[in-house]
């Protein structure tokens, strides 16, 4: 973790499910993964090593992939999407 200036928390490598402080955007984030369509979405142990992998990745800030901008999460959750970087 690291401080901003005005001494709050960053975490670079947490997903925003994780995240704190803008709670209700990423709830809505979350209740959109949720309530995908299970013709498209990724199985929860698929899901769930996406992000492991995302996770461990220097390219991963704030929830954000820093190579293609996308928030993990959602590339994650959608079963035909792939890694930019191949990771997955």
């Amino acid at each position: 973790m690291e401080e901003t200036a005005l001494g709050q928390r960053v975490c670079r490598r947490c997903l925003t499910r994780d995240m704190k402080g803008q709670e209700e955007y990423f709830r809505s984030l979350q209740d959109y993964i949720e309530n995908m369509d299970p013709d498209i979405k990724a199985a929860p142990e698929l899901y769930e090593g996406r992000l492991a992998i995302c996770q461990e990745c220097e390219l991963l800030f704030q929830g954000m992939c820093r190579s293609c901008g996308c928030y993990v999460e959602l590339r994650a959750a959608v079963k035909k999407n792939e890694c930019p970087w191949k990771k997955w």
